[in-house]
C-alpha cells in the first residue's frame, strides 16, 4: 500500500521540475498603479510579471550569476520586450543581487505543484 503512494509523490515532484525554464529576466518598479491581476503594485514585494503563468502561482527564481534564489508570486503580465520571460519587482531583483537584466532559471514552486491549481 505504501509503494503506490511513494510512486505518486515521486511523479508529482518530477512533473513540478519539468516546468523549469531558463531565460533572461528584467525588473520593474513603478509604484501605485494596478497590476494585471488588479492589485496595487508594490515594488518591494516578492512579485513578478509573466506572460502565461496563472496569477497567484509561485515560482522559484534562481540567478545564474549570483546563485541566489527567491520565491515570487505572479501578479502581472509581461515582459513585453522580446527575449525576456519574466519581470521581477524591485524587491525580488534586489534579493537576487540583480542589476539590469540577468539569466535566471524559473521553477514552479514545489509546494503548490503538489497541492494542484489554485
Amino acid at each position: 500500500m505504501l509503494r503506490p503512494v511513494c510512486v505518486a509523490m515521486a511523479l508529482a515532484c518530477t512533473s513540478a521540475s519539468a516546468s523549469a525554464e531558463t531565460c533572461i529576466a528584467s525588473h520593474y518598479g513603478y509604484s501605485g498603479g494596478r497590476t494585471a491581476s488588479g492589485e496595487r503594485m508594490n515594488p518591494n514585494a516578492m512579485t513578478a510579471a509573466h506572460r502565461t503563468r496563472p496569477f497567484g502561482s509561485q515560482v522559484t527564481i534562481t540567478s545564474h550569476k549570483s546563485g541566489r534564489s527567491v520565491i515570487v508570486r505572479i501578479n502581472d503580465r509581461g515582459p513585453f520586450i522580446k527575449g525576456r520571460c519574466i519581470d521581477l519587482s524591485t524587491g525580488a531583483a534586489r534579493a537576487l543581487g540583480m542589476n539590469g537584466i540577468q539569466r535566471v532559471s524559473l521553477t514552479e514552486h514545489p509546494v503548490l505543484a503538489l497541492r494542484g491549481p489554485l
